[in-house]
């Protein structure tokens, strides 16, 4: 193992989306599998402090980790990879630099000086890259940068890993740019004059990658990579080829075979370590390509145009797929579009239903009819966070009778308030980073389904809500059907409903997706998708 912390940077040129938190998870997975310990940090741009604001359909899921941070979706993948758990200083913002910085001025910490992007605010930047490393002593830490070279908001990033280069050695620090080799179908070519570009800027900014990582549709010649490698002052084995797969868990596999990983260990001076034995990494991909059976799921949402705002779901979904050797055929359907007088148009034809998170009365109707049509048919039914909160209201609407039934979020002043704000969060204001946030312990019931998918009394999941199943009601509910069957020990708060005499119906407070990897699907989803199965 190495004396000192190693540090990767990973930057992208040419378009955004191009994958960057894919090949970073893909290369920390290949190095944790040869023995080093590796984690990964996200750099992101933009002002926010966290996008725990923002709406999904400006930046995507916002992925809660172990410890309550908000942060960006990307950090999903890398759990989903490397089966490990991130932490708040696993994803630093702008708006962290910038109001650390500010806060420390307003205190008179940099004694009476001009601040500065240079040196403050890059100072800062390079502490939070070299925390994560010290903190809990990993071999290599990866870093990517969001956002593509050339943008005014990743300059200052960029800045603070080129001084970090001759801060820590050369030996101890590799950078990796991934860039587009788009195939102009006119002239049947694959045109690498944007990658040289691209490496042009970066190196205006004082950077040279030492490993391109190229995406493309279509197989790189030796010309091709012979071309990169002399325009862009890189030698012909660090030009990898990341060619477009079917499915992302392909893309170990295909890092692999390019040897990214021994690239980047030779540039590191590190021994090679173990060989990778990705038996059950290939399995799983295996199950996932060739599924015995298919099945139909609804994805009710109300931010269904954009499949990242979903992200973690989507991905559960795929692993407990796999588990069960099929496929899933997600369909996803804006909670808005369900006819309320032909709910059949939209759902009649599902084996299972899954009603998402989210915030707002908007498409509300359409999500608490999704339960109604899941609970009457006996369809499986699952409920995350808002969508456990529509089966309730939904419940007492229709079964306890209770027309008006509502959750205080969406009707401040309803009678038969089913959904209430968390009395801690009453008098609270502020938006950012004020929601119960983070991991919490839930005691669960013996003879559920939850105990069933669990096979343990008690767990350990993520939070990311305001509002709670109001246990005035609790009584009345079991009563005529729908338990809790999951409490948190400490405060009480009903973590978990089912319906009892249905196939399967399990609402949770608590994001369950966060938590599902490669390695280790999560129980739920896969209970779910097997009692899809067997109908």
């Amino acid at each position: 193992m190495p004396q000192h912390t190693k540090y990767i940077f990973v930057t992208g040129g040419v378009t955004s989306s191009l994958g960057k938190g894919i090949i970073s998870s893909s290369l920390a997975m290949l190095l944790q599998s040869r023995g080093y310990k590796v984690t990964i940090q996200k750099l992101d741009p933009y002002i926010n402090v966290d996008p725990g604001t923002l709406n999904p359909y400006e930046h995507g899921e916002c992925f809660v980790t172990e410890d309550g941070a908000e942060t960006d979706l990307d950090l999903g993948h890398y759990e989903r990879f490397l089966n490990t758990y991130t932490t708040q200083a696993n994803n630093v913002t702008t708006g962290k630099i910038y109001q650390f910085v500010i806060n420390k001025e307003r205190k008179g910490e940099y004694l009476g000086k001009t601040v500065q992007v240079i040196p403050h605010v890059t100072d800062e930047i390079k502490r939070r890259i070299k925390l994560v490393g010290s903190k809990d002593k990993f071999d290599v830490v990866i870093t990517e940068i969001g956002g593509t070279v050339g943008d005014i908001e990743s300059l200052p990033y960029i800045e603070a890993v080129r001084q970090l280069k001759w801060e820590l050695g050369a030996s101890n620090t590799a950078f990796i740019h991934l860039t587009l080799v788009p195939y102009l179908a006119s002239s049947g070519e694959l045109k690498t004059k944007p990658t040289q570009h691209s490496v042009k800027i970066l190196l205006e900014n004082g950077i040279q990658p030492d490993v391109l990582v190229l995406r493309t549709e279509h197989s790189l010649s030796d010309d091709i990579r012979r071309k990169v490698s002399l325009f862009c002052n890189v030698s012909m084995d660090s030009v990898i080829e990341s060619i477009d797969v079917s499915t992302i868990y392909e893309v170990p596999l295909l890092m692999l075979k390019e040897k990214l990983d021994i690239t980047v260990l030779h540039k590191l001076n590190l021994s090679e370590g173990t060989k990778p034995d990705l038996t059950n990494w290939k399995q799983f991909v295996a199950k996932l390509k060739n599924p015995k059976k298919t099945v139909t799921i609804g994805l009710v949402g109300k931010y269904t145009e954009l499949p990242d705002a979903y992200k973690s779901i989507v991905e559960a979904l795929i692993h407990a797929g796999a588990v069960n050797e099929c496929k899933v055929n997600l369909e996803s359907i804006h909670s808005e579009d369900i006819d309320m007088a032909d709910p059949d148009g939209k759902l009649g034809h599902l084996k299972g239903i899954l009603v998402a998170p989210g915030f707002g009365h908007r498409g509300i109707d359409g999500k608490i009819l999704a339960a109604k049509y899941a609970r009457e048919n006996n369809i499986p039914f699952f409920g995350i966070g808002l969508g456990m909160q529509c089966a309730v209201i939904e419940f007492a609407r229709n079964v306890l009778g209770y027309s008006d039934a509502n959750s205080t979020e969406m009707v401040r002043h309803t009678s038969h308030p089913v959904i209430d704000l968390m009395e801690s969060h009453k008098g609270i204001t502020e938006k950012g980073g004020t929601m119960r946030l983070g991991s919490y312990s839930c005691v669960l019931k013996k003879k559920t389904k939850a105990y069933e998918a669990y096979g343990k009394p008690e767990i350990k999941e993520r939070h990311r809500h305001r509002y709670e199943f109001n246990d005035e009601y609790l009584d009345s509910f079991e009563k005529a059907g729908m338990l809790a069957t999951g409490v948190n020990p400490d405060t009480g708060l009903i973590e978990i409903i089912e319906i009892e005499k249905h196939k399967w119906f399990v609402g949770v407070q608590y994001h369950p997706e966060y938590k599902s990897t490669v390695l280790n699907p999560h129980p739920l989803f896969v209970a779910f998708v097997k009692s899809t199965l067997s109908q």
